[in-house]
């Protein structure tokens, strides 16, 4: 193991206990869990690594295109702070648990500076009941053959809801392919109108026991007709079907998103909290 402190980079032979961290909060740490349980601890493919506190049995945090903290108290998240303020900012966000994520962000703050946006409060959902509403039949899997189509719905979705244009300095080179792999593995979701995207959503991150709903978004044009909650429901219909937990997470402020996601079923189990650059 790497050591920075008392935080060090954890190596293979830590993989079970990062499994049973991951295994312990199964809603919020699916977005980690998806990519950790097709290919452990190998860095190059998870895209960043674990570090942990006590060998991970007194704090866990993936480091990586995002910094995940995933357990720990207040101290734990300082010598987390310490570690990786240690260098330049790497991460485009800290996502996670709000009791994890704000002592981090407090303690990260004066080493990095200010954020783009920091959102304290984001209920964590999860539907454990039957969906409450009937399915929208008209909200089916999007065919990669439908990728121009649905492409300026999800950039506009992104645009909305994070603030900045997903297309970057490559023109969307990067953009378009990670939902051409969405759609290719049959988790992009939509209702269309005359060729053009009216609802949709998106499966973002599967784990063994947890699916992740994001990026659902209603054209302008269509929003005020109660749209979003049977779109929604579809899409966990089919999340239920494969043996998943509905999972999503949203802004405390999105009063009406929040209102949909509750008519569906989906009840609060925590709450996140991100901080943006």
């Amino acid at each position: 193991m790497l050591t920075m402190g008392a935080v060090k980079v954890l190596g293979r032979s830590q993989a079970p206990l990062v499994a049973r961290v991951l295994e312990n909060s199964p809603v919020a740490s699916c977005l980690i869990a998806s990519r950790f349980e097709q290919v452990g601890m190998d860095r190059a493919a998870l895209g960043g690594q674990f570090l942990g506190v006590g060998g991970g049995r007194d704090g866990l945090c993936f480091d990586g295109p995002n910094l995940f903290p995933l357990a720990g108290d207040a101290h734990a998240q300082r010598l987390f702070a310490q570690a990786t303020g240690r260098r330049d900012r790497r991460c485009a966000s800290i996502i996670g648990l709000a009791e994890h994520v704000l002592p981090l962000w407090e303690y990260l703050e004066p080493r990095w500076g200010g954020a783009r946006d920091v959102r304290p409060d984001q209920p964590l959902m999860a539907l454990l009941d039957p969906v409450a509403v009937p399915p929208d039949p008209a909200v089916r899997a999007v065919q990669v053959s439908e990728l121009d189509c649905y492409y300026p719905a999800a950039v506009a979705m992104f645009t909305e809801e994070v603030g900045v244009d997903p297309r970057g300095a490559d023109g969307g080179a990067a953009y378009r392919s990670r939902l051409a792999g969405l759609l290719q593995a049959g988790r992009a979701f939509a209702r269309f109108d005359g060729g053009e995207v009216v609802v949709k959503a998106e499966i973002g991150a599967l784990s063994q026991r947890v699916a992740l709903i994001q990026g659902v978004w209603v054209h302008p044009a269509f929003r005020g007709r109660g749209l979003a909650a049977p779109a929604v429901a579809a899409v966990a219909r089919h999340i239920v079907s494969i043996g998943r937990i509905p999972s999503l997470y949203v802004n405390s402020y999105n009063a009406p998103a929040r209102a949909a996601y509750r008519r569906v079923g989906f009840r609060q189990v925590g709450t996140f909290a991100s901080v943006l650059f």
